[in-house]
């Protein structure tokens, strides 16, 4: 599963992409489902920020016993050549559940496999450890922060699914939407309504020097993050 934002690291703008329970595999096992990803400038000119939300629409009583799936590897992957492949990695692994589960990040680094089409954890050390909902690292290096946050993504649910009626559920709350738009549901003129509000997901967000993903390669970066198995 893979959300994908080209960006410019010269002069770094922000890049979303965001991609909430996509199938059915990902309902099954909401660790796995990478709801959005971002990439923004640092806190200095020469760094950057790339951050993946994952196991959306965690009610606020879930939340503190939410944790990552320590058999996933969550990678940030980076193309710095322009050809679409992918020429470094991030990844993160988790160890153990609950509030005292731990992280490790290996990169950024080569791909372990030749070609990056294979998702194989590397064997060299972690360059980072720590632990969930707790920020780790250097503010001159590289900087981790995993754990629960408000969902970032703002939608009107409601109005999604008239406007993409097949990605109404066919069961639970969602699925007595009405098709039509009611009296009660219509919206005053310049108002908006956040059906995520309140909400939450688990946050992966990295901050680093901006040099360690463009080394041997271009100004320009395809990024993109993967969950898998």
């Amino acid at each position: 599963l893979a959300a994908l934002g080209l960006i410019g690291a010269v002069g770094v703008r922000a890049a979303r992409a965001s991609d909430h329970q996509d199938n059915p595999l990902v309902e099954l096992n909401p660790a796995m489902d990478m709801s959005d990803f971002y990439a923004f400038p640092g806190a200095a000119a020469d760094r950057i920020v790339l951050a993946m939300d994952t196991r959306p629409l965690l009610t606020p009583a879930a939340t503190p016993g939410a944790s990552f799936d320590p058999n996933i590897p969550y990678q940030f992957k980076i193309d710095n050549t322009g050809d679409a492949n992918q020429d470094k990695v991030i990844q993160v692994t988790f160890k153990g559940t609950g509030a005292s589960q731990t992280f490790e990040v290996r990169g950024p680094m080569a791909p372990p496999v030749a070609g990056g089409m294979m998702n194989t954890v590397a064997t060299s050390a972690p360059v980072l450890t720590g632990t969930i909902n707790t920020v780790t690292g250097s503010a001159t290096g590289m900087q981790v922060y995993a754990g629960a946050r408000e969902d970032p993504f703002f939608l009107d649910l409601e109005q999604f699914l008239r406007i993409l009626p097949d990605r109404k559920p066919s069961t639970g709350a969602l699925s007595q939407i009405p098709d039509s738009p009611t009296a009660s549901s219509f919206r005053v003129a310049g108002s908006a309504v956040d059906a995520l509000k309140g909400s939450n997901v688990l946050s992966i967000v990295i901050e680093l020097p901006t040099a360690q993903l463009t080394a041997g390669g271009t100004a320009k970066l395809g990024l993109w993050g993967t969950t898998s198995r």
